[in-house]
C-alpha cells in the first residue's frame, strides 16, 4: 500500500520537473533555429538554465547546419530517462526502442503544441497591445513568423484581415492528427 500511495506523487514530480526542463531545452532550440533575439531576457534565462549539460554534450555531438543536435539528443535522452523511471515506478518495463519512439513522439507533440500556443498567443497579443515592445511578443514573432508567412502565401489578401494564424492553427492540428497516432501505434506494436 505504501508504494502505490507514493507512486502518483513521485510520478507527478518526475514528470513535471523533467517536462519543464525539456520545454526549456526545446524552446532554446527553436529560438536558436528561428534566430530569435539572443539578448532577449527570456532567451538569456533559457540559455543559462540549459547551458551546463549542453556545453558538455557539444564536445561529443556536433551541430548539423542550423540544427543544434546536442539539444535534441539531450531532450530525447531526458525524456527516455523520465519515461523509464515512471514506467518502473508503475511496475512496467519497456525496451530501448519503445522508449526512443515514445520519447520522439512526446517531443514532436511538444513542438507542435509550442507552435499552437505561440500562434494563438501572438494573435491574442496583437489585439490587445499592438506596437508596444514586449520580450515575450518579440520571441513569439520570431518563432511564428516563418510558419505564418507560409500561410500568408497560401491564402489571398482579404483587405487587411490576416487569417494566417487561423490557417496555421488548422495546419498544426492536422499535423498532430496525422503524425502522432502512427508513432503511438508503432510504439505499442513494438512494446
Amino acid at each position: 500500500m505504501g508504494t502505490s500511495y507514493m507512486t502518483n506523487p513521485v510520478v507527478f514530480l518526475i514528470d513535471t520537473v523533467v517536462s519543464l526542463y525539456i520545454l526549456a531545452i526545446i524552446l532554446r532550440f527553436l529560438f536558436q533555429w528561428t534566430r530569435a533575439d539572443f539578448y532577449n531576457p527570456i532567451s538569456q534565462f533559457l540559455v543559462k538554465i540549459t547551458h551546463p549539460p549542453l556545453k558538455l554534450l557539444r564536445r561529443f555531438i556536433p551541430a548539423v547546419g542550423k540544427i543544434d543536435s546536442s539539444s535534441l539528443v539531450l531532450a530525447i535522452g531526458l525524456q527516455m530517462i523520465a519515461d523509464f523511471f515512471i514506467l518502473a515506478l508503475q511496475g512496467e518495463m519497456a525496451g530501448i526502442v519503445v522508449l526512443i519512439l515514445y520519447a520522439f513522439k512526446q517531443l514532436v507533440e511538444l513542438v507542435l503544441n509550442i507552435f499552437v500556443f505561440s500562434v494563438f498567443a501572438r494573435a491574442i497579443l496583437s489585439w490587445f497591445d499592438p506596437g508596444n515592445y514586449n520580450p515575450a511578443s518579440s520571441l513569439l514573432q520570431s518563432l511564428t513568423e516563418p510558419l505564418l508567412s507560409i500561410c500568408r502565401k497560401i491564402i489571398p489578401d482579404l483587405g487587411g484581415i490576416d487569417l494566417s494564424p487561423l490557417v496555421a492553427l488548422v495546419f498544426l492540428q492536422l499535423a498532430k492528427m496525422v503524425i502522432l497516432p502512427p508513432l503511438s501505434q508503432l510504439a505499442l506494436l513494438l512494446g
